[in-house]
């Protein structure tokens, strides 16, 4: 077992679910009538994680009260943004309630199925040696759900750069591993691209592809096929 904490970032408006999330947070959508926050909650617990972070804005008191009575056996602590930070602004915000210097970050929607466990675990094995940022990728064939006709990034040599047309399709999981040394920013809104694009330009941004299969809940489409 690996010992370490996650963000589940479910402060989003889920807005390519279209009419799904009038009334339901992303997070609470159901898939086999389990919510994708808890199907995240019980995969990573089952590999280590024992500490859990959730980001809320949209619809929070939903989040509050579903974690209340569904999920009162994990220790979760639930942070409420009265304004969205942003993706990096969520995970550097993270850390003003954790002692932990790095940090596992993943989206709400990815349905994570046994097969991912080996692999997942083997991504987060050197979580404490990761300097700057870790992602997780996949390739387009084992990638179901939303897809684009572009690439997100490419990897060589275990770093990450942005995809080109004469490279392989790769996507981002949503899965991540975060230090706590790469926020130099004093603002507090900004999104985790802008930073992944800093640390491309200084060969830092580090990478690995997951051989499983990823179901990902990307629109209202792929969550009616899945």
């Amino acid at each position: 077992m690996i010992n370490f904490s996650l963000l589940i970032l479910c402060a989003g408006y889920g807005k390519r679910m279209k009419n799904l999330t009038r009334d339901i947070p992303k997070p609470l959508l159901k898939i086999n009538d389990k919510t994708l926050l808890q199907n995240t909650v019980n995969f990573f617990y089952d590999i280590g994680c024992k500490e859990f972070f959730i980001n809320t804005h949209y619809l929070h008191n939903k989040i509050e009260s579903y974690v209340h009575e569904n999920l009162k056996n994990y220790q979760i602590n639930q942070i409420y943004e009265p304004t969205i930070l942003g993706t990096g602004g969520a995970v550097k915000n993270i850390f003003n309630y954790t002692n932990n210097k790095n940090i596992c970050v993943v989206n709400c929607d990815i349905f994570w199925n046994t097969e991912n466990k080996i692999d997942v675990f083997n991504f987060l094995k050197d979580i404490n040696d990761i300097k700057y940022c870790k992602l997780l990728l996949s390739e387009k064939n084992n990638f179901y759900g939303l897809k684009k006709n572009k690439g997100d990034f490419t990897i060589k040599e275990g770093f990450v750069s942005n995809w080109s047309s004469d490279k392989n399709i790769l996507y981002y999981t949503g899965l991540q591993i975060v230090s706590k040394n790469i926020f130099q920013k004093k603002v507090k809104i900004f999104s985790m691209n802008e930073v992944w694009q800093s640390l491309i330009v200084d060969n830092k941004l580090k990478g690995a592809i997951i051989p499983s299969k990823i179901l990902h809940i990307g629109d209202k489409n792929s969550f009616d096929k899945l």
